[in-house]
């Protein structure tokens, strides 16, 4: 009996390995595309968000269809036109700036009822930060309790870039081929701190090779 070829679905947030004899519409559960801004990443589909990238790619699929072999297609959004601001918002009145300069106690660094407003503002803030509790330095952590593992259960690998099935009994010390991270996003510029590849495509970003090999591991966080 031959065996049956199993191919890996290239939806976004999918990744499961699918046959064309097994693959019923709603088997497949995955997301649009992502979107990055200011270091929060979200699902363009049903809008949820992480700060993290690991805890981002665990978001449950929100759309379901049939698993494929063709990547998605991502239609780019145009660029918003840039809104010249005004520049007289932000300079100063000629009247405040030379009355300042001219007053002897602002001069000599003096704290001056005239002009100090923004002094005033600034001692408050400095007084607050400096009165705010620090957490303890030697506080106890929680103990926690040992993982018991079943080395005959099929678990996902949680490392970065691996993502595959595994059982604890066939894992060894290069297993796992995974991407230490952390994962970089910075001006539309996707990448691997550990293997320092670029690219802007996510897609792209998928499908940097990883770089490192270790043990499968299906709780990072332990």
């Amino acid at each position: 009996m031959s065996e049956i070829a199993k191919f890996r679905c290239q939806r976004i947030g999918c990744n499961a390995m699918f046959s064309d004899e097994d693959n019923p519409d709603g088997s497949c559960t995955y997301h649009d595309a992502p979107i990055f801004h200011d270091g929060i990443k979200e699902w363009s589909c049903c809008k949820q968000r992480s700060h993290d990238f690991s805890l981002f790619m665990e978001i449950p699929g929100c759309k379901s269809g049939k698993h494929t072999t063709e990547k998605p297609v991502i239609v780019k959004k145009p660029a918003s036109p840039m809104i010249p601001v005004s520049s007289t918002a932000t300079k100063p009145s000629p009247s405040s700036s030379s009355s300042k300069d001219n007053c002897a106690r602002c001069r000599q660094g003096f704290f001056c009822s005239d002009h100090g407003s923004q002094v005033k503002n600034l001692n408050a803030k400095t007084t607050l930060s400096s009165v705010e509790p620090k957490p303890a330095a030697n506080e106890a952590q929680p103990h926690q309790p040992k993982k018991i593992i079943d080395i005959n259960k099929p678990q996902t690998c949680r490392n970065q870039g691996c993502g595959k099935t595994f059982k604890e009994k066939d894992n060894h010390e290069t297993a796992c081929s995974y991407h230490p991270g952390p994962p970089v996003f910075h001006d539309r510029i996707k990448g691997w701190k550990c293997c320092d590849v670029n690219v802007k495509e996510f897609e792209e970003f998928m499908s940097i090779p990883p770089c490192a090999k270790g043990w499968h591991n299906s709780d990072p966080v332990s």
